[in-house]
């Protein structure tokens, strides 16, 4: 039982980097997934050709193949970058945590574009002739009435790939960020109690998964009676 409250203590100091990753990256996704999904929708040339590149390569690739790939390149980019432009970057300044932060965001941007591109193309767009025609501009007919259903229909969606973003830190560890699976990882290899240390990290990933839940279940709640109030408006 004192090796389970000693796992449990020391996993603990592992979830603030899961959970700090996780947002940030859901953060960064939504921001530059809404305007790659809207991009694609309105089918910018060029620009456009190179979302569909940029999101079949990072869905379509395993995720610890792009941590490596930015673990290792990142650092060999800046340096060959201060010799040719005569910088002075230090390679230092991307740490493991950062390495993670960018390639989870650029990850969960190709998700998430996706999706909320799909909710996009779920509006109906005779509501952007009706705004016009009631005097509403094309920001305030995207800000007010296209994006928020949009994002109701895409937030099953959105829910899903946060989950995952939370599971997938678990590969952060394969390049020294300290989240969840690293601390098991050297306590299972320290006291070759793997089973118990393993099955301690699994519960904390369904805890994370089961609090995003609730959350997501109120947000989907607020969702629908902001969509009710409009139809019925």
């Amino acid at each position: 039982m004192s090796f389970i409250l000693y796992t449990v203590s020391e996993v603990l100091k592992g979830v603030p980097n899961t959970i700090i990753i996780s947002i940030v990256a859901m953060i960064v996704g939504l921001i530059i997934g809404t305007l790659f999904a809207f991009i694609q929708t309105k089918k910018i040339p060029i620009i456009s050709q190179f979302i569909v590149i940029y999101n079949s390569f990072f869905r379509s690739t395993p995720l610890i193949v792009q941590l490596f790939i930015m673990y290792y390149g990142i650092p060999k980019l800046v340096i060959w970058s201060n010799a040719q432009f005569t910088l002075t970057i230090n390679p230092d300044i991307f740490s493991p945590l950062v390495i993670a932060f960018i390639v989870f965001s650029l990850h969960a941007v190709a998700y998430l574009s996706e999706s909320i591109k799909g909710g996009l193309l779920s509006v109906d767009t005779d509501q952007i002739e009706a705004a016009q025609t009631v005097g509403l501009s094309t920001i305030r007919t995207y800000k007010e009435i296209i994006l928020p259903q949009a994002f109701s229909y895409a937030l099953p969606n959105i829910e899903n790939q946060f989950i995952m973003l939370i599971k997938g830190t678990s590969l952060a560890f394969a390049v020294q960020v300290t989240e969840i699976m690293a601390v098991s990882h050297v306590i299972a290899n320290e006291g070759y109690r793997f089973i118990t240390v393993y099955s301690v990290a699994a519960i904390f990933y369904w805890l994370l998964a089961i609090v995003l839940e609730l959350l997501f279940s109120k947000v989907e709640n607020r969702s629908a009676q902001y969509m009710t109030s409009k139809t019925t408006a």
